[in-house]
């Protein structure tokens, strides 16, 4: 009897330690030694990106150096750590299809301790005195509970998991700061004007495909921004994304800022074989919002492979062809996504169903089968009708990027809709046919706004753009700019003891500096430019 105890309760301890997370602490600041400016900052790995790592600071602030700007130490961490986390989010494939299967999440040590504790209850029972069966029958039954108890809270965990918000940041930091971002508890946020910097739009949309719609850029900010769920939970019943359900509004959002929409339009038909698509999966809604409608692969131009292109507005991420470990993508499930080490994801497909065929996540959808909560766009001009046999052949900004000069072919002729924007609000359309203003017509809409700040601050310029010399010197000096750096880009000069001391400042470039009362030693020569700041190492003997 003693001994089944004892073995209950071994197996009671083990599962329970099994089920519980580690908790790490806070995140100590590291020295980075950034020999080509001749400083030492204190900071965070935050990312390592097209050769450039990106470090955070105290204060949260993120600054973007050339790898090859810090020593050989840091450099070997930032790429150990990169490979870390690389690691870290690299997901092991589940081959079952959706709904996923509890039982892929029960292993052989479940099994192992099922039977084993079966055939010890068997072996109990057929021995035991049948007035103790009243006891052990009980025991048995309770050890056998907490076994799968302990199990299934590894299923709840896996299927409602927390995402980091500095993972799903880093997706986004190859299109800042087009785009910004932030985070409470609940959902990642993500601001922008809705309009792609690395590609054009509208053209290759087919000659019945265009419902005289135009790009205006949104105001995607503030309590407008894209909620992203930090929390995702997998539904037990996903919603398909076909032409019943998700007819409006979005279902994702790329990583340059661009929401996705269902494929399908209201009447069933798939918009891109519809031909109603530009080049790059996308189109003009009738409130002229610009958005995709199948997978942005395309993005994969700018960012790495092993990094998300979009979220799901379930809060799950959309890959391309490959794993976030660089492996050949698996086997999809119904949703077109898939368990992987623990986290789900969607994967883009250049074929139906593209992206997600069905919300994998729990979302809500509201009678007019939008998913909510999501951001909205406003239109400044009553929605208009298709007209067949237009072609359109480009769409350029102008040259004071308030407005766009699109152009298209009908019956033979080139016309065009050329439209801006006051900083009022005022819109202004002008339709040409064949080179002659048809008519003009106005609207009062939004005021345009501006994306916030990212924080992300890449240097324009390098230390080694600027020169001081003689260096060692008594406390005068002279101070050059290279490669093209004009004066008038410094917006002040400081120089600093190693105390942190203020000691010499200007507010203009100088080039012969003689700083008086200046004791031996080392200091550091700040110059602050319009968008970063750069520091010198000075030393007076």
């Amino acid at each position: 009897m003693k001994k089944l105890i004892t073995i209950l309760l071994f197996s009671l301890i083990v599962n329970f330690i099994n089920a519980h997370d580690i908790n790490y602490g806070k995140v100590i600041l590291r020295e980075w030694n950034i020999e080509s400016e001749n400083r030492i900052i204190d900071g965070s790995f935050y990312l390592l990106k097209n050769g450039k790592v990106f470090i955070e600071d105290a204060n949260n602030k993120i600054t973007a150096y050339p790898l090859a700007s810090l020593s050989k130490q840091d450099q070997a961490f930032a790429l150990q750590k990169s490979e870390w986390v690389n690691a870290l989010n690299n997901q092991i494939h589940a081959k079952e299809n959706t709904p996923i299967s509890v039982q892929s999440f029960f292993n052989n040590q479940f099994w192992i301790v099922i039977v084993l504790l079966v055939a010890l209850g068997l072996f109990v029972i057929s021995f035991a005195e049948k007035k103790k069966l009243k006891y052990l029958i009980p025991i048995l039954v309770f050890g056998m509970s907490i076994t799968l108890y302990s199990f299934t809270k590894k299923v709840l965990k896996t299927l409602k998991t927390k995402t980091a918000p500095t993972f799903i940041d880093s997706a986004f930091v190859a299109f800042k700061p087009h785009v910004n971002t932030y985070w409470d508890t609940v959902y990642f946020y993500v601001e922008s004007k809705g309009i792609p910097t690395t590609h054009n739009m509208m053209v290759g949309i087919s000659n019945r495909g265009w419902q005289q719609q135009v790009p205006i850029p949104q105001c995607y900010i503030g309590a407008n921004a894209w909620p992203i769920p930090l929390n995702p939970v997998f539904a037990t019943n996903p919603i398909p994304v076909d032409s019943v359900h998700f007819i409006r509004g979005a279902i994702a959002l790329a990583v340059n800022g661009i929401p996705i929409f269902n494929v399908h339009t209201n009447t069933g038909v798939d918009s891109y074989l519809d031909g109603q698509l530009d080049t790059y999966g996308g189109h003009c809604g009738r409130a002229d919002d610009y958005h995709y409608h199948i997978a942005p692969l395309h993005l994969y131009n700018y960012t790495a492979t092993t990094l998300p292109i979009a979220f799901g507005l379930d809060g799950y991420g959309v890959y391309g062809s490959v794993e976030p470990d660089g492996t050949a993508m698996q086997t999809l499930d119904a949703n077109h996504g898939h368990l992987y080490n623990g986290n789900y994801h969607y994967h883009g497909t250049s074929s139906a169903p593209y992206m997600i065929a069905r919300m994998a996540g729990e979302v809500t959808e509201d009678a007019t089968h939008q998913l909510i909560p999501q951001a909205t766009a406003k239109p400044v001009r009553p929605g208009l009708t298709p007209l067949n046999g237009a072609l359109i052949t480009s769409c350029t900004p102008n040259s004071i990027s308030n407005g766009y000069n699109l152009t298209y072919t009908r019956n033979g002729q080139t016309d065009s809709v050329v439209y801006s924007w006051s900083a009022s609000g005022i819109y202004t359309f002008k339709y040409y046919t064949n080179g002659g203003l048809d008519s003009t017509k106005n609207y009062t809409g939004f005021v345009q706004c501006i994306v916030p700040s990212t924080g992300i601050i890449e240097p324009t310029f390098s230390a080694s753009d600027i020169l001081i010399f003689p260096n060692p010197n008594n406390g005068i000096f002279h101070l050059q700019l290279k490669n093209s750096i004009k004066q008038n880009e410094v917006k002040l000069i400081s120089i600093y003891n190693l105390k942190g001391d203020l000691v010499y400042q200007t507010n203009h470039f100088e080039s012969d500096f003689e700083v008086k009362k200046i004791t031996k030693g080392i200091y550091l020569m700040q110059i602050q430019f319009s968008d970063n700041i750069l520091t010198k190492k000075l030393i007076v003997q």
